[in-house]
């Protein structure tokens, strides 16, 4: 039988990326000393006051359906945080509620492009963000982002980029996977093209809490003057290690939620009502478990580069934020795929960068969410390894 274009257009865009994970959970699953570093899982559970919302708003009675825009009372908690976080005053109606931000980006961009359109993307860039764009029927046209500008976004290379079929550009700050975040100047000069071409931007800004010490964050809301062509979406997976909860939101202008809204309640209707009794709590009263994954986040990335550096060939950017550190495998004579599945038979399991972006070919990237007795022990394998490849190398 028959299946629709959408199917042909994202068939190759599945599970493939994330084969050396998958592997390394089978051989886990099967007895094998490997440390995980693949994905980016939280390192701590669930606030316990979360979990205890979640179950008294159940025991409540609050399982039924729910408002097509999202629960009133989570928009309101969420219109009130913006307003205080973004320098200018938000309302209920400029949210709605999706199941996380994979969700809240789903349909914010089938609101924007289609086919024809061409949508501008960080190159590296999150490895869902293809088939996203490839689900509208339009065309990704990627962006380089460099090592040598710290792989932040760069408006030159934007505006070089830009043609009359443009419809958005899709940021990622803190970006995954590098850890970067861009600046206001970045972000003013990126509204400003978008503004004179008349394109939309969308920001993923889930890892706005999960930044480094002497880092900042920027959203380009906080640019009033071009508030109505800009759309963000986030949610509590990273922030208050909610992941499995699947809670996460989409701000934009009145005029865009009023128009995606029925696209919303086709798609699933609202989310559902504890867990935004639960996700209420977490937006009102911030994450207790933030600033701590953050610190323990920065000081192994700090130590993976500092130890890799000093002891091995390896080269390791220093992220600014986020849950992952990248390793340019390059300099022991290895390619990032051939690196990770080698890497996997010494006991330590990474992605490799081309689930990124083909132009991370020598590059990995490396969870930083693991304890620290698990990370001392990849550590110590990552440099002998690296160690012996080197040697083979000479």
């Amino acid at each position: 039988m028959k299946t629709t274009d959408v199917t042909a257009r994202l068939a190759s865009f599945g599970g493939a990326k994330w084969d050396v994970h998958l592997t390394a959970r089978k051989r886990i699953a099967a007895g094998e000393d490997i440390v995980e570093m693949t994905i980016g899982e939280p390192d701590v559970p669930v606030p316990p006051e979360l979990m205890e919302q979640a179950v008294t708003s159940m025991r409540a009675g609050r399982t039924g359906y729910s408002d097509g825009r999202g629960e009133l009372n989570l928009r309101q908690a969420l219109a009130e945080r913006y307003s205080a976080t973004r320098g200018r005053s938000f309302e209920p109606d400029n949210f709605l509620c999706f199941p996380g931000t994979q969700t809240a980006l789903f349909a914010a961009m089938m609101g924007v492009a289609q086919q024809g359109d061409e949508v501008l993307v960080g190159d590296p860039m999150y490895a869902t963000y293809e088939g996203v764009v490839a689900a509208t029927g339009a065309d990704l046209v990627p962006v380089p982002l460099t090592p040598e500008n710290g792989f932040r976004m760069q408006a030159d290379d934007v505006a070089a980029r830009i043609t009359p079929r443009t419809t958005a550009l899709l940021l990622t700050s803190p970006h995954n996977p590098t850890g970067a975040i861009l600046g206001r100047d970045d972000l003013l000069a990126l509204c400003k093209l978008a503004k004179a071409h008349d394109f939309w931007i969308i920001s993923d800004e889930v890892y706005e809490q999960m930044v480094f010490e002497g880092a900042e964050f920027v959203s380009p809301l906080t640019l009033s003057d071009y508030a109505d062509r800009v759309i963000a979406v986030s949610s509590i997976s990273k922030s208050h290690a909610s992941p499995g909860f699947r809670s996460g939101w989409c701000v934009g202008s009145k005029a865009f939620c009023d128009a995606l809204l029925p696209y919303s309640e086709t798609m699933l209707f609202g989310n559902q009502p504890f867990i935004a009794d639960m996700t209420e709590l977490a937006v009102r009263e911030g994450s207790s478990v933030a600033a701590g994954m953050s610190a323990r986040f920065s000081r192994r990335a700090g130590l993976l580069a500092d130890r890799l550096q000093a002891e091995t060939a390896l080269e390791v950017h220093r992220p600014e934020a986020g849950m992952f550190a990248m390793i340019n495998v390059a300099p022991i004579g290895m390619n990032g795929d051939d690196y990770a599945w080698d890497l996997l038979d010494h006991g330590v399991a990474v992605m490799p960068g081309s689930a990124f972006s083909a132009s991370l070919t020598s590059w990995v990237r490396v969870a930083l969410t693991i304890d620290d007795a698990a990370f001392e022990i990849a550590l110590a394998r990552l440099i002998s390894h690296a160690n012996s490849k080197t040697q083979e190398v000479a």
